[in-house]
């Protein structure tokens, strides 16, 4: 089953060279500064109030993201997180993606209760299911059911509720 991504096709250029055609610059340099610092701060507090009030992610309550987790710089408003959700350490979560004919983006739908794994990455339009839980170093590029326990590159279905 495809991500649920819309699709952009581009002309001539590979896509990335016409990227400040589809975000402005200067959303993407605050965002980069406000990313670059939740990512080393150990306050949990701090760093969903920056989430939240500067990048506009959808974040619940008690949302536990872990030291260098790196929400998408052009389009983090895009990713949504339940409460009482962990995301491991140095885990990526992108809603874009350039690729050589067209840029694709899609919203990201992180559940609650849910546990990413350390170095995950999760891939633009996927939805990751309440109380699921990913494997470290995982690559998420397609939807987890709730409840599911997944792993691997490509990610499988390990074991369902």
């Amino acid at each position: 089953m495809p991500r649920n991504t819309e699709r952009f096709e581009v002309n001539n250029d590979n896509s990335l060279w016409h990227m400040y055609k589809t975000v402005s610059f200067w959303k993407v340099a605050k965002n980069f500064i406000v990313i670059e610092i939740s990512r080393i701060t150990p306050f949990l507090r701090v760093k969903n109030w920056m989430y939240r009030h500067l990048l506009k992610m959808d974040v619940g309550a008690k949302a536990s993201f872990a030291l260098k987790v790196t929400p998408d710089v052009m389009y983090p408003e895009r990713i949504s997180v339940g409460s009482n959700t962990i995301i491991g350490f140095n885990t990526t979560i992108l809603a874009h993606e350039y690729l050589t004919n067209e840029y694709r983006l899609g919203d990201v739908n992180i559940g609650s209760d849910v546990m990413i794994g350390a170095q995950s990455l999760i891939l633009p339009g996927v939805t990751i299911g309440d109380g699921a839980v990913v494997s470290a170093a995982t690559l998420v590029h397609k939807d987890v059911p709730a409840g599911a326990f997944v792993g691997g590159n490509p990610m499988q279905v390990i074991k369902r509720s």
